[in-house]
């Protein structure tokens, strides 16, 4: 039987205090309604105390006082429905639609948590996710059921690069469905319009669900909207078995709103005034990327997150390299000299991209060209710092080259235009052209077969 409560203990900001309750629950849904405006909120317990909690409202606070809310305890977990039909829908931050197509209906509502995934039955990642773009589908492949986060900085072009992995990324060689679960957090309203008309103008938004928090929506959905997305993202992979990729932007903001509700609940700060369980926190997020033996599906994850003054060492990309295999890093030099996507080879990787590249998956000279790109832009990096001290004409012939590679390799390899999707091939064919400039003696990272075969 549920108890409805009449009186609070305390409001501050968009958290709740009561006491004298009997049998709540941590995480347990709570409903909320204004007596004086008659509006209806929706909260969560967030702490326990004996017999005190204190609830996250989500919405917006304004008006509430500790005299006028009904309080009411609904005995589970936040959850939200789900079914095929949420497929080119657009949801706010706690999963209510937003777009004109109405309420969803579903004979199930899920648990916003998700079920833990048993560490034995993960299947181990393998095969590739073809996001169409060179830098990454050559050095840095993205894997099925892995989780890559995008590091990026204030005014780099993060939004449309994953605007444009939303509109080309594909599954190359299967037959299950490919679907893209899109969560913004904290978002401009013209930024998210950015994303909606580019994903209508691809005509890729009936294979793709949107999960949006404004920057001017409550901070508290934007702190359930991840899970919300995610949730979204299992029931689509691992009960209709399709193929999902979930990109998320901006980790940031999100890590932010940890901090803000953490303040407001006066616990003990950690680095830079973050919470102590933002490494957890996060973890609890990422970790739900993957796949299952048995079952046909997988979550792929890009979460993108942009540096406070481009440090990579903040607390949230800092743990956030602990949590995930690899990061995608873009480049504020290269931004500079106009190329995009902007993506920094050396300071970028997929660790689990010698899994799911050669001959079963990609080619089988994938691995040998990706590490001699690698080495020949790093070494021609090098090159550059010595040709600043005594000058290019000074250099031998085979350094002239190799600065020739790293000035080709930028602006014709790197760099391609927003519209453009190369398949595998066309990035492994635009590699080896760019590979012959090099005296052939310097390509000591390729197998002699192979290079007899594709040189």
């Amino acid at each position: 039987m549920k108890k409805e409560y009449l009186s609070l203990d305390t409001v501050e900001g968009s958290l709740i205090q009561l006491s004298g309750l009997h049998h709540v629950s941590y995480g347990e849904i709570v409903s909320i309604t204004n007596a004086a405006t008659k509006e209806e909120l929706v909260g969560r317990v967030i702490g326990i105390d004996e017999d005190a909690a204190t609830v996250q409202v989500f919405g917006e606070s304004m008006g509430v006082s500790t005299e006028n809310l009904r309080v009411v305890f609904e005995g589970k977990p936040f959850e939200i429905p789900l079914s095929p039909d949420i497929l080119g829908r657009t949801f706010n931050g706690i999963g209510r639609a937003i777009d004109k197509g109405g309420p969803v209906y579903a004979d199930r509502f899920y648990n916003v948590n998700g079920s833990p995934m048993n560490p034995v039955a993960r299947e181990y990642p393998r095969n590739y996710v073809q996001t169409g773009i060179r830098a990454i589908d050559s050095v840095m492949t993205l894997i099925r059921g892995q989780k890559l986060p995008i590091f990026s900085g204030s005014g780099l072009p993060h939004n449309e690069l994953a605007a444009q992995i939303v509109k080309q990324a594909n599954i190359v060689g299967e037959d299950a469905e490919f679907s893209v679960v899109f969560c913004g957090m904290g978002l401009k309203r013209e930024v998210a319009a950015y994303f909606i008309d580019s994903f209508m103008e691809a005509g890729v938004m009936d294979k793709v669900v949107i999960y949006m928090n404004y920057a001017d929506d409550p901070i508290m959905e934007r702190i359930i909207a991840p899970k919300c997305a995610l949730t979204a993202a299992e029931y689509l992979a691992f009960e209709q078995h399709r193929h999902v990729l979930v990109i998320m932007t901006d980790m940031t903001s999100y890590g932010e709103s940890l901090r803000e509700v953490s303040s407001q609940r006066q616990e003990v700060p950690s680095r830079k005034g973050y919470p102590g369980y933002l490494y957890s926190d996060l973890a609890a997020i990422y970790e739900r990327a993957g796949m299952i033996k048995g079952v046909d599906g997988s979550v792929t994850l890009i979460p993108i997150l942009t540096m406070p003054s481009d440090d990579i060492t903040h607390p949230i990309p800092d743990l956030t390299g602990y949590i995930t295999e690899g990061q995608i890093v873009l480049s504020r030099e290269l931004n500079g000299q106009g190329i995009y996507p902007p993506v920094d080879i050396l300071n970028s990787l997929s660790r689990l991209m010698k899994d799911g590249i050669g001959e079963k998956y990609t080619r089988k000279d994938h691995a040998d060209v990706s590490a001699q790109l690698f080495a020949s832009y790093s070494r021609c990096i090098e090159i550059r710092a010595l040709a600043q001290i005594i000058g290019e004409e000074e250099l031998s012939e085979n350094d002239q080259k190799i600065m020739e590679f790293g000035r080709r390799f930028e602006n014709e390899f790197i760099g391609q235009d927003y519209n453009e999707s190369s398949t595998i091939e066309e990035t492994l064919d635009a590699a080896w052209g760019l590979l012959r400039i090099l005296p052939r003696e310097s390509l000591v990272r390729i197998d002699p077969k192979i290079l007899n075969e594709y040189l």
